[in-house]
């Protein structure tokens, strides 16, 4: 990847200016030199103590160590109960999900069943509210999308029937996919829709939602739960099935060709 997420970057800013190579470094902390480097890669996602040990080697300065915890807690193998969430509060959720994002360099996201959040209107993400969600949540939604004008690297895909799912009717889904279009054409991120004339190969795609962060962590939501999911080989499955899902869907004009005829088919129903 052309940028570095912020703890690999971080992580290799701080062992270089303590003058040491992977190679010292890795020994010095009592790791293998083969899992330091995938972690400066952005190929493993270590625990918080290992980042702690390494802050303390590199004699990383607080508030540099307070960060990278903070983001080895907030990527931390994890399922939270719907229920629970609610509970504490599914603001606290929202934010969390948002931290992992700004410490992310490469954000890709698959949603077979309504436009992916990042991407939604107001109106649209109100609609699509369950009735349990705060106005707190829904405000802590819409600061996440101000992450859509950083540099990082943005690939979304949907399927076109995500697309036709009316939510809050015409007046909701004409300005939604207006926005889409939009985004379809910005340079700035990559938006696929699937359409229903693509033939699927394989059963084994995922038919649920699923986003990933760089090649560190996978977030999975179900009706009863949120799950984080780090483990190196999870991860590189859904790595895999995103790729054929990239695949199966077009970008560019052909996007917005698909997105204006679905919305000309709401403007009718209008």
């Amino acid at each position: 990847m052309s940028k570095r997420d912020t703890l690999s970057a971080e992580l290799i800013r701080l062992r270089e200016a303590a003058g040491l190579s992977g190679r010292r470094a890795a020994a010095a902390a009592g790791l293998s030199q083969s899992r330091l480097s995938r972690i400066e890669r952005g190929a493993f996602m270590p625990t918080v103590d290992e980042i702690r040990t390494l802050c303390r080697l590199y004699r990383a300065p607080a508030d540099a160590r307070n960060r990278l915890v903070k983001i080895a807690e907030d990527l931390r193998e994890d399922r939270a109960s719907t229920r629970v969430v609610l509970q504490r509060g599914a603001w606290r959720m929202q934010e969390r999900i948002g931290r992992i994002e700004q410490a992310s360099a490469r954000i890709r996201s698959f949603q077979p069943t309504m436009v992916v959040g990042l991407l939604q209107t107001v109106e649209y993400m109100r609609g699509s509210a369950g009735a349990r969600d705060s106005d707190e949540t829904l405000r802590a939604r819409q600061a996440r999308q101000q992450i859509l004008s950083s540099d990082r690297e943005f690939t979304f895909v949907m399927t076109e029937g995500a697309l036709r799912l009316n939510v809050g009717g015409p007046e909701v889904m004409v300005p939604q996919l207006e926005r889409l279009a939009e985004m379809a054409g910005d340079s700035r991120c990559r938006v696929g829709i699937i359409p229903m004339s693509a033939s699927v190969p394989s059963p084994q795609l995922p038919v649920h939602a699923f986003h990933l962060y760089d090649s560190r962590a996978v977030i999975v939501g179900t009706l009863t739960a949120t799950a984080i999911i780090t483990d190196p080989r999870d991860v590189t499955d859904y790595e895999k099935a995103f790729d054929q899902l990239e695949h199966l869907a077009v970008f560019g004009d052909d996007a917005r060709a698909v997105i204006g005829r679905i919305a000309r088919e709401y403007s009718a129903l209008a």
